[in-house]
């Protein structure tokens, strides 16, 4: 049995309290509240609040998540002697809210306008923290309240599931997973049939749903397939050598610019055909990587993700500068970048477009997946666990790194090469260290050095913030709550890399023989 201390309610309390004013500070509250009212199938108009009763619901949802905190691993202790501290943190909690709202409701009641010092605390703001509460004392009190009822709420049902249900949901589980396992045995998914009817399957999504979704979704998805082949380009590098990359973006911004500056009709009017300017935009990234990696490869850890970091923002600026207006356009960018063409058939709309980064993606994932597997593969995968015992075991470790950097900054220009044909434009705002971060974020939360995890790491980090808008001036806060909550509950991604195993071999039954007959 374990024992709770009163310390861990406050703890509890202050940290429910600290984040949910810090929600509130920048205006989240607004924002969770309307989730809740479009989720009950009652939008929010827009320029207008929500209604208070989902003001009430937000807040009751945070302090039952702070009251289940408390007991989760307390199971085994009677509910009678966790009660004080289930008070403690709610008392603990709702005091916090109920002093912010105290003192924000008083400064709106004396006419000052808090948007000068805070820009996202408006009066109406003020007046959803306060329940529309006139009165800051009665305010802070029923705040009080609230959030002390909801924390053992949460607290109780938090209990009551893991001493009533917990073991039964688990049982429940395993004998479901059993079923499963004797209708749908393991071996059919290694049956070649049913291989190649999930590829025609998956096939045949990929031919119907761009010509169905309509030019926004086609939009998103292209954006998607282009995070993808920038992950899988990242995971080359960091996923399996363990090298930290962290300015990835500039051989992004290389061959975008390569491919822009070679089909755009400004400023060289060079407009060379679509492929032949993608594999040398292709080209020109991949030989970036090779010399930057030259006399950079023998550095490790935060020296090369520094080194790396100042490529990239050397890149940018010149990008940004006046002086090479002349050659890349400037601040400006460059417009009109050409299309693909076939046959002579121009396939610029967004149906065909989306086609093209599917194949792309494909043809990628083919490549990296044989990769892996290969020796060299195999190699840098050696290179990642402990660099030394590799080159002891005959790894050439810098040339199987430069190669890695070289192909990795190959992926990326072809990544850019479309994003400039897709959009018919790129300037240097397209370039910036968030593109690189957030190529690292869809990495670790999929999963490092693992080809299925980096898709799905994609269409989370790229493909929700779409279908979210409303939390869209909340993405970087997001991505920064979700790489914590990663760290601390799946540190190796949702799809984690598997370790490779040893398989003994087996000994024919003629060689065990032969040894039982010598006596070996």
């Amino acid at each position: 049995m374990k024992t709770i201390r009163f310390s861990k309610g406050f703890v509890t309390g202050i940290v429910f309290g600290i984040v949910l004013t810090f929600l509130f500070l920048i205006g989240f509250i607004e924002t969770g509240s309307g989730l809740l009212s479009k989720l009950f199938g009652q939008p929010v108009p827009t320029n207008a609040m929500p209604k208070i009763f989902f003001v009430v619901l937000f807040f009751v949802l945070i302090g039952m998540w702070a009251g289940s905190s408390l007991v989760r691993k307390y199971r085994e202790e009677p509910f009678k002697d966790l009660l004080p501290v289930i008070l403690v943190g709610g008392l603990t909690f709702g005091a916090i809210m109920g002093i912010v709202a105290f003192i924000f409701g008083s400064i709106a009641k004396a006419g000052i306008d808090v948007r000068t010092y805070l820009v996202a605390v408006s009066p109406a703001l003020i007046g959803l923290l306060m329940l529309k509460i006139a009165d800051p004392t009665i305010a802070a009190l029923s705040l009080l309240t609230l959030f002390t009822l909801a924390t053992l709420l949460g607290a109780f049902l938090e209990y009551l599931w893991q001493r009533r249900f917990s073991d039964k949901a688990k049982e429940l589980k395993g004998c479901v997973s059993k079923r499963l396992i004797r209708f749908v045995p393991q071996h059919l998914f290694e049956k070649p049939a049913v291989k190649y009817a999930t590829f025609v399957i998956a096939l045949a999504l990929f031919i119907l749903l761009p010509r169905v979704w309509g030019s926004y979704w086609n939009y998103v998805l292209g954006t998607v397939g282009i995070y993808i082949l920038l992950g899988l380009g990242l995971n080359i590098i960091t996923g399996w050598t363990g090298q930290l990359v962290i300015g990835y973006v500039a051989f992004f911004a290389v061959g975008t610019y390569t491919f822009a500056l070679l089909t755009a009709p400004e400023p060289h009017g060079l407009m060379l055909n679509f492929w032949l300017a993608l594999a040398i935009a292709v080209g020109t990234s991949a030989l970036v990587g090779f010399l930057i990696g030259l006399p950079i490869l023998n550095l490790r850890g935060d020296y090369l993700a520094i080194v790396t970091l100042g490529f990239a923002e050397i890149i940018r600026i010149l990008l940004k500068s006046d002086l090479l207006t002349w050659f890349t356009g400037g601040p400006r960018g460059i417009r009109d970048v050409g299309g693909p063409t076939l046959f002579g058939m121009v396939l610029n709309d967004d149906v065909n477009f989306t086609y093209l980064i599917f194949i792309m993606v494909l043809l990628m994932i083919f490549f990296v997946a044989r990769l892996q597997r290969s020796r060299t593969g195999r190699g840098w995968e050696a290179i990642r666990e402990d660099q030394t015992v590799a080159k002891a075991t005959g790894v050439n470790t810098f040339s199987s790194k430069l190669l890695a950097l070289t192909l990795s900054a190959a992926a990326a220009g072809l990544a850019g090469a479309l994003f400039a044909s897709r959009n018919q434009f790129t300037g240097p705002e397209d370039h910036v260290l968030l593109v690189a971060i957030n190529v690292m974020c869809l990495m670790i939360v999929g999963g490092i050095g693992n080809i299925p995890g980096i898709v799905l790491g994609a269409l989370v980090l790229k493909g929700l913030p779409e279908i979210l808008r409303e939390i869209s001036n909340f993405r970087m806060l997001a991505f920064g709550a979700l790489l914590v909550v990663m760290m601390l509950m799946r540190p190796e991604g949702f799809l984690p890399a598997k370790r490779p195993k040893i398989s003994k071999p087996e000994v024919p039954d003629s060689a065990q023989a032969l040894k039982e007959d010598q006596g070996i």
